[in-house]
Order: C-alpha cells, then structure tokens, then sequence
C-alpha cells in the first residue's frame, strides 16, 4: 500500500481519525484516533473495509503496540438518535482526538467534515486509502466495534450480530419482524421505526 506523498511529509504529530458502524440499525459509532510513530513503521496498513477480519486483528495489535498514542471513543445509540449519526459520529471523532496521551499538531480525519477541535484539522476524502494514520485509526475502531458486536450477539441471540454487526441484512431484517427491536437498536433510524409503529 502506497499512501498519498502529499500527506508523507508533514512534520510533528499527525493525528488520523476515522469511524465505524454509520449505517448499522443498532450498537455505537465508533471512533478512532491514532499517532503513529515514524521510527516504528507498520507494515500492510489500507483502507479496514479493503483487509479480512483476521488481518484486521493482527493489525490491531501492532498498532496499538507501535503507535505514539491511540484512543477509541464512541457514541452511543441513544446519543445517535438524539443528535443523528452526522453529529453523533463527529461527536465521538472529538472524543477520540481528546483523549489521546499526546497533544497532535494537526488532525486529519477520514471523509468531508472536521469535528469541532481546538486544533489544525483536515478532512481528506478518502483518507483511510491515502494517510496511513487515519488507516490504522480505521482498523483498531472497526475491530473494537466488531468484538463489541460479537458480545451483542450473545446478549441479544437470534440477531445474527455477530455476523452483519448490525448492519441492514436481509438476516437482521427478518429477526427485527420476528423478534422486535432490541435496546441497542437505533430507534430513529427508518427500518427501526417501520417495527415501532407496527406495535
């Protein structure tokens, strides 16, 4: 994986943030921000979407082990429906950002929009793929997601969790008709309505 020059050369602390579980009917958008260290390169680092499980998690380790600094953060379903998941996922790139150990230069995040920081920041279209930061940011927020929805899976069994981590598959559909929304189930969100007024 070769990332974007443009973004190789920048000096000091460079933050990468980026978020999982937008479009899934239930659980928390997660969020990641990650320092990586320049003297402790990470081979095979892309896009998550772009790796298998297995390598996701093996990355993982070797990120959290030779990053400057990482944090996870995350917003909950109910703050997803009181705000919606535009404000909600930046929400919780802000707390990812906040709680890292080491104060960041500069910020780049993942997509089109910045979360209010008191710090430079940078939205780069496409950044999981083009800065290596915001792809380890990618990998460790969607394996702490997924292991989250795989815990879902045993509280909340019939679901299918642990297999389309709450997104909206015909699976899930079908367990929403039979078995009723769950608490973790974003209730603002359309298909989850749909059951709502049902009852």
């Amino acid at each position: 994986m070769s990332f974007d020059p443009l973004y190789l050369n920048l000096t000091g602390n460079i933050a990468g943030v980026d978020e999982v579980g937008r479009g899934p009917l239930a659980g928390a958008v997660v969020t990641a921000a990650v320092i990586l260290d320049p003297q402790n390169p990470i081979e095979g680092l892309d896009d998550s979407k772009k790796l298998t499980e297995k390598k996701r998690e093996i990355l993982a380790v070797e990120i959290k082990k030779k990053a400057l600094c990482y944090c996870i953060a995350r917003a909950e379903h109910e703050e997803i429906d009181e705000l919606n998941i535009f404000h909600a996922t930046l929400l919780a790139m802000k707390r990812a950002v906040e709680g890292l150990t080491i104060k960041p230069d500069k910020v780049l995040v993942d997509g089109k929009f910045c979360p209010e920081l008191s710090l430079p920041c940078e939205a780069v279209i496409k950044g999981d793929s083009r800065v290596a930061a915001i792809s380890a940011a990618s990998i460790i927020a969607k394996v702490a997601r997924d292991t989250e929805m795989i815990i879902m899976d045993e509280t909340y069994p019939g679901y299918g969790f642990a297999k389309h981590k709450g997104y909206p598959t015909k699976v899930h559909m079908e367990a929403l008709q039979k078995l009723g929304v769950t608490p973790i189930h974003r209730k603002s969100y359309k298909p989850v309505q749909k059951i709502l007024n049902q009852l």
